[in-house]
């Protein structure tokens, strides 16, 4: 909370003592709407209900005493605080503050010194752990995890913002039914691009007569056949894989078979097994491609890990600790397996240790929230992930709160809604995937059709921004039906219209060339009147430092989203009403176009948008 919030606070428990009224919480909020003014509070609502507790009986409604609160916040707060030009009261019991020219103005010169605007920050020294993302190697890269990293980076943003030390990590799935089917499929029968298919793992009744099934072909051969292409061509492969072993395994019963056995035999290499080299050095070659293939995406995205988790390494330490928390009640046995018994709390009963003794993948993660804090002595621990498994989590969470209460009260979880275009949802399992990289391809695609002379790398960043902003701009728990070409328009609530607003703005500075130095308002001596199109965008100003810690304590981007929109709109009005260069009042409207252009370069980068200086 900034002085100015606090100044709030306590005129407004000054008043509500003249009037009697103690034991009330007091919170001041920024409204969306600035005609509900620069600052806001429902406190009469709460103080009203407490005054009938008290035996305060002198008010027949919240207005009633939220009139008498303004009264006295308009003689006796009002004139003592030059922050503030004047206080309102609104339906049914709101309490509006007004900042005064002289406060916006003072806060124009702090952002323009500061080059950023965050007066407290209330994460200060904080250690926090943020995973996102979480794609699955040997699997695609689809819009979903697109999504699960664009929340996930601009959370991890917001918290350095307010002061947090943060380390991203990313928890991936090298084990389980998909990878041994990938290998089934890789093994089943392996594409050698341009050459006819030759199989490798058994000979299917469907290959015999085939000419160009070669029983003496190795593993090893075809892995260097394959290293030989491209790494887009081999995650292209791996795809088909996967698309192949999937129908074989729902459609063949003695495929079926055998890829569950690959399966085990997976899990046992992961845990240092020597007796298969051959299925070794596939799993090891296609995990490695699908963990380099996903730095190219990250990479676009803006997105450097410090940390990298996998299902294989954390199985054992999950049967380790459900074993050890059977005789305390906390799992038990049941049909062969281990369960948490989560209907006792209200939730779901879930397999935490199946009927062959191998860990689920809650297992896994139940003892990953330690292995992480091992590695990282953190203070919060932010876990984003699609909705669809929200409740898994509440089951999850409730576990560790029984085993380790710290852990879990350090831990939230946020769930991202399903990204579908309006071609429908998608399924790998089918084939039928939206990778991430087809997205940012398309979206750049539809930008270059539109703009013929802008380059490949202005483009590039502004898909990418027109697809983070896309999703950020929703609420973080709805999903999404994406609309390219609204995501590209430059002249709706979009990502590439807030970078053309600060484009705008470096233009018109740099078209002046004066030094920002020079730019400072003489608040003291300024005497000309302020439009109201300028007061909008002070005031719009004034509001960014409490917006984005907002959006941090609520894990919710879309807040700073709303604001940015609104600022970008707010200075293009004023700039289409009011001429800059060579009026009288050019310093004035050069340091307000440079606030703006500090706050959006900000705000771009809190989301994880880039920022660009021209398009």
């Amino acid at each position: 909370m900034s002085t100015v919030e606090d100044s709030l606070v306590v005129g407004l428990e000054s008043a509500l003592a003249e009037l009697g009224i103690s034991g009330v919480k007091v919170v001041v909020e920024v409204p969306t709407d600035t005609k509900n003014g620069d600052f806001t509070s429902n406190v009469v609502l709460i103080a009203f209900a407490k005054s009938k507790e008290l035996g305060i009986k002198n008010y027949g409604s919240p207005f009633e005493l939220a009139t008498k609160i303004v009264e006295i916040l308009n003689s006796k707060f009002i004139p003592q605080n030059s922050a503030f030009s004047k206080v309102e009261k609104a339906q049914p019991g709101f309490i509006n503050f007004f900042l005064s020219k002289k406060a916006l103005l003072e806060r124009l010169n702090s952002i323009l010194e500061s080059g950023e605007d965050s007066l407290e920050k209330t994460m200060d020294g904080k250690r926090v752990i943020v995973e996102f993302t979480d794609p699955n190697p040997f699997k695609e890269f689809h819009i979903g995890h697109v999504y699960s990293n664009t929340v996930g980076e601009s959370l991890a943003r917001l918290f350095q913002y307010q002061g947090a030390v943060v380390r991203r990590v990313c928890y991936q799935g090298d084990v389980g039914l998909h990878v041994a089917k990938v290998l089934y499929g890789m093994m089943a029968i392996l594409p050698v691009i341009p050459a006819e298919p030759v199989r490798l793992w058994r000979k299917p009744e469907s290959t015999k007569g085939d000419p160009d099934f070669h029983q003496d072909d190795t593993i090893a051969d075809k892995i260097n056949e394959l290293e030989e292409k491209s790494l887009k061509e081999r995650i292209a492969f791996m795809g088909q894989a996967y698309v192949l072993g999937s129908k074989l395994y729902e459609e063949d019963e003695s495929a079926k078979k055998e890829i569950h056995e690959l399966n085990a035999q997976v899990y046992k290499i992961t845990q240092g097994s020597q007796d298969n080299p051959g299925v070794k050095e596939l799993y090891e070659k296609g995990k490695g491609w699908s963990l380099d293939y996903f730095e190219t995406i990250y990479a676009r995205l803006g997105t450097k890990f410090e940390g990298y988790y996998f299902e294989s390494k954390v199985g054992t330490g999950g049967v380790q600790i459900v074993s050890e928390h059977i005789k305390d009640g906390i799992f038990q046995s049941s049909e062969g397996a281990v369960i948490f018994p989560g209907k006792k709390y209200g939730l779901h009963d879930r397999v935490f240790i199946n009927s062959l003794g191998l860990p689920t993948y809650e297992a896994k993660e139940l003892a990953l929230a330690p292995a992480k804090y091992r590695d990282w002595k953190y203070d919060f621990s932010v876990i984003v992930t699609g909705n669809e498994i929200t409740e898994y989590f509440k089951v999850l969470l409730k576990a560790l709160s029984l085993i380790s209460p710290d852990l879990a009260q350090k831990t939230r979880h946020v769930g991202h809604g399903m990204v579908r275009l309006p071609s429908g949802k998608m399924s790998s399992r089918t084939g039928n995937v939206v990778t991430g990289e087809s997205l940012l391809d398309e979206v750049k695609k539809h930008i270059l059709e539109q703009f013929s002379d802008m380059t490949e790398e202005t483009a590039e960043k502004v898909a990418v921004g027109a697809v983070k902003y896309s999703f950020l701009r929703t609420g973080v728990g709805s999903d999404i039906e994406l609309d390219i070409d609204e995501s590209v328009n430059f002249d709706g609530n979009s990502g590439p219209y807030l970078q053309y607003a600060y484009v705008r703005t470096r233009s018109v500075l740099a078209k002046a060339n004066v030094s920002s130095d020079l730019l400072k308002i003489d608040v003291v001596r300024m005497t000309f009147d302020i439009e109201n199109e300028e007061e909008a965008v002070l005031r719009q100003l004034f509001r960014f430092s409490s917006v984005a810690q907002s959006a941090s304590i609520r894990l919710n981007p879309s807040i700073l989203c709303s604001y940015l929109f609104d600022l970008a709109h707010k200075y293009n009005l004023f700039y289409a009403r009011h001429s800059i260069l060579g009026s009288a009042k050019e310093n004035f409207r050069l340091a307000l176009s440079l606030g703006v252009s500090q706050v959006l370069e900000r705000g771009l980068w809190l989301l994880g948008m880039p920022v660009l200086e021209k398009m």
